[in-house]
């Protein structure tokens, strides 16, 4: 028989809700500065700077050192593992110049992707285990595994340790791939409930919870397949949130914005993608969340366009805003944008203050 089951205080739903909203105030957007050890490589590697410890380091001061004048517009920066315990040249911790601008600290939690038994080349994200018992896991079973993503294992402790550092919320992310064959209603199902887990762990740490269900613009297919599987996936997402008692007021979604594949032959407008966006989200995501951290100039942009073309899908997104309180948005929910992965090109050609920045670090 159903029952219910107590899983928070009201004292640590009313935390989690008040954080939730702080972060997507009015107007105010999260700074995504979670890029793993590989995919800064890759953006230094753009301006011939070597990817070490100390030119990484260097970078985020860049970006946490900006003008005062951003504080209003920022609810939270998304810090991966290296950079939280990371210090600026004048010996004063990352962590704390953020919070010192009253903007609240994030930490990407999930460790990657692992391949999941049993589908056609699929994730999810997982656990930690050994590299060499992964690698091999990815050897033998390469040919019919999608994938997983990874991180629950001790996941709770980190929460605990993390929450101490100063970290107020959390992210993680989920992958999946289109075909016609997937994704497959295992991987989804696989990955849904790991996002839902995470969420528990999370906000029994006191950590807010952003999900990232996020689906590869990879592939073939047209807009209309690109806003089935959305909502099927976030569908089966929020399905999982209510099994695994999620506080749904507690949490925020990282969603993608609903594209055709790379190699659609079709082209769409900005404002068919919108269109399709709001839609899917109006159909599955219950009013209950307290609002989005959208991902949408990320995903356009990873597609080969440029800034401009980005910024106009946004712009036509936001527009239909009012369009969506019939059961999606309710007008008291806000969406804001993380543009560190986004507008990351620009700031690698910036200068920044006195001559740091690209310059200093190319001389590093």
């Amino acid at each position: 028989m159903t029952h219910q089951v107590p899983t928070l205080s009201e004292a640590q739903k009313r935390e989690l809700h008040e954080t939730a909203l702080r972060i997507v105030s009015p107007g105010k957007g999260i700074l995504a500065a979670d890029e793993s050890v590989g995919s800064m490589g890759k953006r230094l590697a753009q301006v011939g700077v070597e990817n070490t410890e100390e030119n990484r380091r260097q970078f985020r001061q860049i970006l946490f050192g900006a003008d005062e004048r951003v504080n209003g517009c920022l609810g939270g920066v998304i810090f991966f593992h290296e950079t939280l315990y990371q210090y600026s040249d004048n010996g004063v911790s990352f962590v704390r110049m953020i919070r010192d601008r009253d903007v609240l600290v994030g930490i990407k939690v999930d460790k990657g992707v692992v391949p999941l038994a049993g589908t056609a080349g699929e994730t999810t994200t997982q656990g930690e285990i050994p590299q060499l018992w992964s690698a091999l896991l990815l050897r033998l079973c390469s040919h019919v595994l999608q994938m997983f993503s990874t991180g629950l294992d001790g996941l709770s402790e980190r929460c605990a340790q993390y929450k101490k550092d100063g970290a107020s919320f959390a992210k993680w992310r989920c992958v999946l791939k289109i075909s016609d064959t997937n994704p497959s209603r295992l991987a989804i199902t696989a990955n849904a409930n790991v996002l839902a887990r995470y969420c528990s762990i999370c906000q029994q740490n006191g950590i807010v919870p952003i999900i990232e269900p996020e689906i590869l613009p990879d592939g073939d297919h047209d807009l209309k397949r690109g806003q089935y599987v959305t909502e099927k996936v976030l569908a089966a997402v929020y399905k999982a949130m209510s099994d695994h008692h999620v506080y749904l007021e507690g949490t925020l979604l990282k969603p993608n914005m609903v594209t055709a594949g790379h190699s659609c032959s079709t082209k769409y407008s900005p404002e068919e993608v919108a269109m399709a966006t709001v839609t899917a989200l109006r159909r599955t995501v219950p009013p209950a969340v307290t609002g989005e951290a959208d991902s949408s100039l990320n995903l356009v942009t990873s597609q080969g366009e440029n800034e401009d073309a980005s910024v106009a899908r946004r712009d036509s997104f936001s527009l239909r805003r009012p369009e969506r309180r019939g059961g999606f948005c309710p007008p008291e929910r806000h969406q804001q944008l993380p543009p560190g992965h986004a507008l990351g090109p620009d700031l690698l050609l910036w200068p920044g203050p006195a001559g740091v920045g690209t310059q200093s670090l190319e001389g590093t």
